[in-house]
């Protein structure tokens, strides 16, 4: 008994004694994550380009470290390392806060700037760091960006900067301020060369860098749930007593919003960047060669009415806009927003390969089941969805891209908040400036193509018709209703509107029919695969050699011609 009692308290005792004593952890092994605030092993979050094992959080990365997950290895040069900033306020003990920085993070100022090769595709790259000064840009900071954007212009070479900053830097004042509108400057003069320029935005951006050089790339991608914004969730709230809403001012609230093309996983980022690159060299023409099948369908197939062309044209299981990019493009690269209100769904565009040239791609998308309907809107696009497709066809005039355009709407969305956004407004701008563009446009009505919602599309040097496609006015059933006070004369409106490709060819509304299987699914595309992919290979090649001013005169003529 004596014994046990002894034994008891032993292990009681020496319970005791274990749970005071704390397991040494080596200085450095372990770090809490700013998201979750669980502990996690420093050596993983390294192996796990930053980011935390356990939530998936973020990591903010050192400036060369992110230049190395960035940068082919050896390929870095960096530009512009400077010892001193500019005291320009006599802002007091300012200096010797930048002295014991530079000390502590073994940066010189908020940025690193250089060249370097990315999958063998030379950059000028700029990074950079929140750890010096909250990455606030100063006079120092706007002059290393503007130096390596200059340095970049005069070699034609393509620029990337990682942001990361609070803004302003409010020990230099007006000075600082004044960055903005110097790397603005310096970014549109690299943009009026043609040259390419990719802001990769970080958590936090904010502020002045977020008004400035952060928001005017080409192509602006972000981490997923990066805190962006012009003025901070604090300032918000303290100046105006406002509590921002879950999600507010992140990321994937930009995306929604139509401010950002993409949201990039980290560990994918160098690929992404490096695929962006190559879709903006001046690629050629693959030399092939490209044979016509002799039909795609059997004589007793075709349609005989109007009205059954309409049908056709409307049938669930036709293909529709995303089924074109992908059997025709490779490496289709998806840019979001009209970089003003909202990304809208019913039309999708960006950059792919065509045979090793470079073309823009856009598409008004229709959905194959009432889900994917509901999300495009029944393809019927809202005006930022005219202005993100504008934004992406000047993007391809400014590097020299053809743009090839999908038609596929009943029309322009008619809602209140799209009239509200200015509807007509946003078509007659597409109209407008797509007669200017100086690059080939080719539209092709691959099914519906209703009223100003596609001629909103369609401004193009030539316009193409799928056989069983239609293009209108209007829908049938609006023209009956309205001339005849009878939406059931729909049959009979599809006849006198003369809007089968047959009608519009003979009209010379269009260039183009392209035959098709009267039951066209993505089961039977082959054979107008090779019909398509031959003829858009025949126009980009007949466009090359010619000028800018013919493409537009051409343009111009053919309408003229009306």
């Amino acid at each position: 008994m004596k014994l046990q009692n002894m034994f008891k308290k032993t292990t009681k005792e020496q319970v005791d004694t274990l749970n005071k004593v704390k397991p040494e952890v080596p200085d450095g092994l372990l770090r809490k994550c700013n998201k979750c605030g669980k502990p996690v092993v420093a050596d993983d979050v390294r192996a796990n380009y930053y980011i935390c094992p356990k939530c998936g959080g973020y990591f903010r990365v050192k400036a060369y470290k992110r230049i190395e997950m960035l940068a082919d290895e050896g390929t870095f040069e960096e530009w512009d390392k400077v010892t001193a900033t500019d005291n320009v306020l006599d802002f007091p003990n300012y200096e010797e806060k930048l002295q014991a920085l530079r000390e502590k993070t073994g940066l010189d100022e908020a940025v690193v700037t250089g060249k370097a090769m990315i999958n063998g595709m030379p950059a000028v790259i700029g990074v950079m760091d929140g750890r010096f000064m909250m990455g606030s840009m100063g006079k120092t900071v706007g002059e290393k960006i503007v130096n390596a954007v200059e340095r970049a212009t005069l070699e034609k070479l393509p620029v990337i900067i990682f942001t990361c900053s609070g803004g302003a830097r409010m020990q230099e004042g007006m000075v600082s301020l004044m960055q903005m509108a110097k790397t603005s400057a310096a970014l549109k003069r690299h943009s009026d060369e043609g040259q390419l320029y990719i802001s990769v935005l970080t958590d936090p951006t904010t502020g002045g860098v977020t008004a400035s050089f952060a928001m005017l790339g080409d192509i602006i991608i972000a981490e997923p749930k990066a805190l962006i914004g012009f003025a901070g969730p604090r300032v918000i709230e303290q100046t105006i007593g406002q509590k921002l809403p879950e999600g507010f001012q992140s990321s994937e609230f930009l995306l929604e919003h139509g401010f950002i093309d993409m949201i990039v996983e980290r560990e994918e980022l160098k690929d992404k960047l490096a695929t962006i690159l190559k879709l903006h060299t001046q690629g050629e023409l693959d030399k092939v060669s490209l044979k016509l099948p002799k039909s795609v369908k059997k004589a007793d197939e075709t349609p005989q009415t109007a009205w059954e062309r309409v049908e056709l044209s409307r049938k669930k299981d036709r293909l529709v806009g995303d089924d074109y990019i992908n059997v025709l493009f490779t490496d289709f690269m998806e840019f979001h927003g009209d970089r003003y209100f909202a990304d809208d769904k019913a039309i999708k565009g960006g950059v792919a390969n065509f045979f090793g040239k470079p073309v823009t791609v856009i598409a008004q998308v229709k959905g194959k089941t009432t889900k994917e309907n509901i999300e495009r809107n029944f393809g019927m696009p809202s005006p930022e969805g005219y202005r993100k497709a504008l934004r992406l066809m000047k993007q391809a005039e400014k590097f020299n891209r053809p743009i090839i355009c999908f038609v596929d709407t009943p029309g322009a969305f008619c809602g209140i908040e799209a009239e509200e956004r200015g509807q007509g407004e946003a078509i007659a701008r597409n109209l407008f400036e797509m007669s200017g563009l100086k690059v080939p446009v080719l539209s092709i009505v691959i099914g519906e193509g209703g009223s100003g919602g596609a001629i909103a599309m369609a401004v193009a040097n030539e316009v193409w018709m799928m056989e069983n496609s239609i293009y209108s006015i209007l829908s049938p059933e609006g023209f009956a209703s309205i001339l005849w006070k009878d939406s059931k004369k729909a049959k009979e409106a599809a006849e006198v509107m003369k809007m089968t490709a047959k009608d519009l060819q003979e009209l010379a509304i269009i260039e183009k029919i392209i035959e098709e299987p009267a039951k066209f699914t993505v089961h039977n595309f082959a054979p107008v695969e090779k019909i398509l992919k031959a003829n858009i290979y025949e126009f980009i090649s007949r466009y090359a050699g010619m000028s800018a001013d013919e493409i537009v005169d051409r343009r111009y003529d053919r309408f003229r011609s009306m």
